[in-house]
């Protein structure tokens, strides 16, 4: 888990110039970023061919809960994680 200000200092800006710069250049803050690096991470956990319980694919894709997993997935995606899973199988 990486935190805002050490990438900050790697870039050798400080923690709100960096976030100013990252949304300018990504178009995005980095904290929404890295939720919808997680969610496609997650989306290619829940593909027919892997069979992982969701609480495990949260874990696996950074997130701290399987709660906090189902939120941003829906938000982003627009169905919760069982039911992409679902009609990814059916698909």
């Amino acid at each position: 888990s990486i935190t805002l200000e050490e990438v900050a200092a790697v870039a050798h800006l400080s923690v709100f110039h960096f976030a100013r710069q990252f949304k300018e250049t990504v178009g995005t803050p980095p904290h929404q970023y890295v939720i919808a690096r997680r969610v496609k991470r997650a989306e290619q956990l829940l593909r027919p061919e892997t069979d992982l319980p969701l609480a495990q694919i949260a874990a696996l894709s950074g997130f701290s809960d399987q709660s906090q997993f189902s939120h941003h997935f829906k938000r982003i995606i627009g169905v919760p994680p069982g039911q992409f899973r679902r009609t990814a199988r059916i698909a």
